[in-house]
């Protein structure tokens, strides 16, 4: 599993790409502009970004420059729908990974994916760890202490999802959009069940819940 950064304005590529990588258990985010992206970046860390070349207002070669100037290091594959050796050039000196023409076939971007969160880079990332925890989303183990945890796929989900934003607070809207993988029984209902079910085998009896209630706002996992 993977969090992911798509950048692309046409919503319904977007739409496609995203269930796709949803359905491959990615998480994943969407900015429609580069301006939107870049504010993404300065606050999450994402372990793959897809991003189109055609943008409105800054388009992805500057976008790509930008984040890579910033000390950005996240993977990058840029999409086109040129597929002149110029535009590759372009890409790619402006610090893209990988770059692929549109239309593309689903499972050629997969492959892509998977060859790019192989490095040695994104498989340490993926080893996260929070307080006794520690998951590895590539095995999609789970550890308190010396102990195995059993999680089942939306909890797994939704605990990689507030380690990898430890301390921040989140709507229950919010964590519907980011970890849902399907519209059925996506509910602020379906939510609090799964956080019950979560913290039931992630805390520790006698202490404090991890995963914290904000009043009015939603829930957050104690980074205190």
């Amino acid at each position: 599993m993977a969090k992911i950064l798509i950048v692309e304005d046409d919503k319904s590529l977007v739409s496609t790409i995203k269930d796709w990588l949803n359905f491959e258990h990615h998480i994943v985010e969407v900015a429609e502009t580069g301006e939107d992206a870049l504010s993404l970046l300065k606050i999450t860390n994402y372990d793959l970004m897809i991003l189109d070349i055609s943008l409105p207002g800054i388009n992805g070669d500057d976008v790509l420059r930008q984040f890579r100037a910033d000390g950005g290091s996240t993977p990058v594959i840029m999409l086109t729908g040129r597929g002149e050796l110029k535009d590759k050039e372009d890409g790619l000196d402006a610090g893209a990974d990988d770059y692929m023409t549109k239309p593309f076939h689903l499972r050629e971007l997969s492959a892509r994916t998977r060859a790019i969160l192989r490095r040695p880079r994104a498989l340490l990332e993926n080893v996260l760890q929070f307080k006794d925890i520690q998951m590895d989303s590539t095995s999609f183990r789970v550890y308190k202490g010396e102990e195995e945890v059993h999680l089942a796929r939306m909890e797994f989900a939704l605990l990689e999802f507030l380690i990898r934003h430890k301390g921040q607070v989140f709507s229950p809207e919010a964590i519907l959009d980011r970890v849902w993988q399907t519209e059925s029984e996506r509910s602020p209902e379906s939510l609090r069940t799964l956080i019950k079910k979560l913290r039931r085998k992630i805390d520790t009896a006698g202490d404090a819940t991890l995963i914290q209630n904000v009043h009015g706002v939603g829930y957050r996992l104690a980074d205190d």
